[in-house]
């Protein structure tokens, strides 16, 4: 899988966007939710470089598949969030505790351009 090239993210002024996914036990599926709202998002918000984050869910045979997408200002902000290595995932207990499975790495993509619907007036 291609990664980051950290020269370029560098050099330019980029969008990292992380994406992670994970399967929920399918009665926690709401309660996975409720923790990223009520923990995680408020900590990521508070961390230097952090954009927005997007919770994308799907229901799948095993339970609900979320896949989590980040977006930050660089793969240093990312480092103050999931250490040295950023292709690791960050998975607190509590949430491995609501899962059946999930990655065990996160993986990154350089944003190259956004497309919005125009609003008529």
């Amino acid at each position: 899988m291609a990664r980051v090239d950290e020269r370029q993210s560098q050099v330019e002024a980029v969008v990292i966007s992380r994406h992670w996914k994970g399967i929920t036990k399918p009665e926690l599926a709401d309660r996975y939710v409720e923790h990223l709202k009520s923990d995680t998002f408020p900590k990521l918000s508070a961390l230097p470089g952090f954009i927005r984050a997007t919770v994308l869910r799907r229901e799948v045979e095993s339970g609900s598949e979320f896949q989590v997408v980040t977006e930050w200002d660089s793969l240093d902000s990312i480092r103050g969030f999931a250490g040295s290595n950023v292709e690791t995932a960050v998975v607190p207990d509590v949430a491995r505790a609501m899962m059946v499975e999930y990655d065990a790495t996160a993986v990154h993509y350089s944003v190259v351009t956004r497309v919005s619907a125009r609003k008529s007036m």
